[in-house]
């Protein structure tokens, strides 16, 4: 079945909320300067699950118009009663590269007691490549939520910021092979040789999954 941006928007002005989240699914069939006049109206929907679907799909529609899309996000990022949502908009934030909205991120981090809004803005900071980061990232590294912290080793990798190196390699040794994982994807963003030495060690992991990842990376 073809949608139209008329059948589309019908859906949207359904008060069954199942509509307006399958019209926010069938926005991707649309012109994207059409869905994203569309999907503005879904991402200040009452139904929080509309609103999540809405921004999720912002990543891909929001080249066309930069300036509204960092304000709907930052709004959104500051604002939304749902988590999920707030989550998404980091997420796409952080897609975008919209590194005009480092401040919110940063703020809302500091001052949200909710894990899963947290973990989104340190991924997305990782995503910006905004040094800025930096200090926000290193306190994210000893987050009580392993999750979190976990985030921010991936996200001290992707910044390419020297002052994390020896931060990073703090970690070679952690029980947790999850945490050794994702230090070894950290670590091939970095050429020192204390980097590339700590990856040929890494090669010897117990786990072969980290393992196979370290030397795949050191023959990259």
């Amino acid at each position: 079945m073809t949608h139209t941006p008329e059948s589309v928007r019908a859906l949207l002005q359904s008060e069954d909320y199942g509509d307006r989240l399958r019209a926010v699914n069938q926005l991707r069939e649309l012109d994207p300067v059409v869905a994203f006049e569309m999907v503005q109206t879904a991402a200040i929907d009452s139904n929080a699950r509309v609103r999540y679907a809405a921004v999720s799909q912002i990543a891909t529609l929001g080249q066309h118009e930069p300036a509204q899309v960092v304000s709907m996000l930052r709004s959104l990022l500051k604002t939304d009663p749902d988590p999920d949502v707030q989550a998404a908009a980091a997420d796409t934030i952080g897609a975008l590269r919209l590194t005009e909205a480092y401040e919110d991120l940063e703020a809302v981090y500091n001052h949200t007691s909710e894990w899963l809004v947290q973990f989104s803005i340190v991924a997305a900071l990782g995503e910006l490549g905004d040094p800025r980061a930096f200090d926000l990232l290193q306190t994210a590294l000893n987050a009580d939520n392993e999750l979190i912290s976990t985030a921010a080793i991936g996200a001290l990798g992707e910044l390419q910021d020297d002052r994390a190196l020896p931060l990073l390699l703090a970690h070679t040794d952690s029980a947790d092979w999850q945490v050794r994982h994702r230090l070894v994807h950290a670590l091939s963003h970095f050429s020192q040789p204390e980097a590339r030495s700590a990856l040929q060690t890494l090669t010897q992991d117990e786990s072969p999954i980290v393992a196979e990842a370290a030397a795949h990376h050191l023959s990259a």
